[in-house]
């Protein structure tokens, strides 16, 4: 089957999608990626423990604390957005923050910039108590605070993917088939493609 001149066409912008552990960020890359194979396809997590040795996540926590994970986070985000369009961004949780000198989670102006420069931010908006049952007992996913609720960190981080955000996607009980093509059309959209 031959494409047209507009499928040949290489994306002028990267498609970014951050949300709450849980959200569905992975299962509809994967899904975008099926549909528009113009995509150079990419899991921040997976980057991460590549450049970490291929060592699980919560191994690289307990070893580097959460301050040196979000440190390897900005090297990886510093290098993933150099590309000028056409990767398709699989971000974790907690890419909207760093740690300040107390420790306590603030918003990341350096990660959202760079995400930002060369993209299109979706946030995928689940409610809490949605993303606590889908994460419940996966060992892959290291704690997030000794000392405060996942509700806790969700409500702080909210207003923090809103503002790294050109558009926020409210989820819901959507089907993925729907979510997924709704965040591509709006982002071929936006680069002029549709």
């Amino acid at each position: 089957m031959k494409r047209n001149a507009e499928e040949e066409r290489p994306l002028p912008k990267n498609l970014v999608l951050v949300g709450g552990r849980g959200s569905g960020k992975s299962a509809l890359s994967r899904r975008i990626f099926r549909a528009e194979k113009r995509f150079e396809h990419f899991s921040l997590d997976a980057l991460i423990r590549y450049e970490c040795g291929a060592r699980p996540i919560p191994e690289i926590v307990a070893e580097r604390g959460w301050r040196g994970f979000r440190e390897v986070e900005w090297q990886v985000v510093q290098k993933v957005s150099a590309f000028e369009g056409g990767a398709l961004l699989d971000c974790g949780g907690g890419v909207v923050v760093d740690l300040d000198e107390d420790g306590r989670e603030v918003f990341s102006e350096r990660k959202v910039n760079a995400l930002r420069e060369h993209g299109v931010v979706f946030y995928l908006f689940r409610e809490a108590e949605y993303l606590l049952e889908r994460i419940a007992g996966d060992a892959n996913r290291p704690s997030l605070s000794d000392a405060e609720s996942f509700e806790e960190i969700m409500a702080r981080r909210d207003p923090f993917y809103r503002r790294a955000a050109h558009f926020v996607i409210e989820c819901g009980t959507r089907k993925k088939r729907d979510l997924a093509e709704e965040i591509l059309e709006r982002f071929l959209r936006e680069c002029g493609l549709d």
